[in-house]
């Protein structure tokens, strides 16, 4: 049942939710928490900074939660921000241990801005100049379930320093309503949006819609996918001809003959990166976050994502989908068979380093 005084807006396009997100904040009267992965230094970050100070010299409470991995901006950018009161925290900075790689790799890839417990972002996008002509997947909530977002937000702000969760919280789901918030933290075993994933393909009956700007899931995900479609269910995985890592595109190729002679429809989006991360189950459940479909976003980043069942959001999402297709090329399989060997060596090469990229 719909809270009263609830609204939901989905938007691909990063001019037109941007400025909706700084118009939000604009209007604050008493808190802004950005949690996100990249903040650049460009045109775009100098707005939102700027912004963003002139409301903590209001006296708004302003936080910030950056990755330091994902992000190009150092606590210097934010000197007028802080000074005016504002917080800005980085998340895990680098540090040097003996397994270096390994925990430096386990990043904040959440994104989500909450204002006023009233309104809420949530998706795919970051707070970049470069990703302008992206196409996205940013959802815009206004009501009660901004809320729930600001406990996520609360407990990141809390520990973002810690390299060892507080396990139990930070794997625990939040339910409002007729939602529900997977927190993904990294993890071999424990991996709640994979396995939700799994779980919703196993009892789907009619359609499966996958958008990601990378696909490389593992062997189980890639079976129940198959087993799917045998039993007649559609189901399509939408990723752009060229993304923003060339490398992936080469890997995940080794996984599309199999895939396309199990039944499953496979497109190219054309114009440019499709960037948008959402999941569309029977035209009944969505599923939309930060999470790539990829083994590095399960296993070793922490993840956010909603799901739900409304129908005004069940109605953008198809929506979306269907304007992404109209972008889109099917996959040729005797083009894929008579790849170069050279392409075929690289994917045989990089495939086991699969959860790095």
């Amino acid at each position: 049942m719909q809270h009263p005084g609830s609204s939901y807006s989905l938007s691909s396009d990063p001019w037109q939710f941007l400025n909706a997100m700084l118009e939000d904040i604009e209007k604050a009267q008493k808190y802004v928490y950005i949690e996100i992965y990249k903040f650049d230094h460009g045109s775009i970050g100098e707005r939102f900074r700027n912004s963003l100070a002139k409301k903590a010299g209001e006296g708004i409470d302003v936080r910030l939660l950056i990755d330091s991995w994902g992000s190009y901006v150092s606590g210097a950018f934010f000197r007028e921000l802080t000074e005016a009161g504002g917080e800005v925290r980085f998340f895990k900075k680098i540090k040097f241990f003996l397994d270096f790689f390994t925990k430096n790799h386990r990043r904040n890839h959440r994104k989500l801005l909450i204002i006023d417990d009233r309104i809420g972002y949530i998706g795919s996008a970051n707070i970049t100049g470069y990703s302008m002509n992206w196409r996205e997947s940013m959802l815009r909530v206004e009501g009660r379930l901004a809320r729930a977002f600001k406990k996520v937000f609360l407990d990141d702000y809390q520990n973002y320093s810690n390299y060892v969760f507080n396990q139990p919280v930070h794997y625990s789901s939040i339910r409002s309503g007729e939602f529900e918030i997977l927190r993904d933290v990294p993890s071999i075993t424990k991996q709640r949006i994979k396995n939700r994933y799994e779980w919703l393909f196993k009892r789907s009956t009619s359609s499966v819609y996958i958008e990601s700007p990378y696909f490389l899931p593992g062997y189980m995900l890639r079976k129940i996918m198959a087993n799917a479609s045998k039993r007649g269910v559609n189901v399509n995985v939408i990723f752009p001809l060229r993304s923003d890592i060339g490398l992936v595109d080469v890997i995940r190729n080794r996984y599309l003959g199999s895939l396309h002679k199990s039944g499953i429809s496979i497109w190219y989006y054309i114009p440019g990166n499709l960037h948008s991360k959402l999941v569309l189950v029977d035209e009944k459940i969505f599923c939309i976050g930060s999470s790539n479909f990829d083994y590095r976003s399960f296993r070793y980043q922490h993840e956010i994502m909603l799901q739900g069942t409304r129908k005004e959001i069940i109605r953008q999402v198809k929506e979306h989908i269907q304007e992404t297709l109209s972008h889109c090329e099917p996959f040729d399989y005797e083009d894929w068979r008579k790849r170069p060997f050279i392409q075929r060596l690289i994917e045989w090469i990089f495939l086991p380093f699969r959860h790095l990229f």
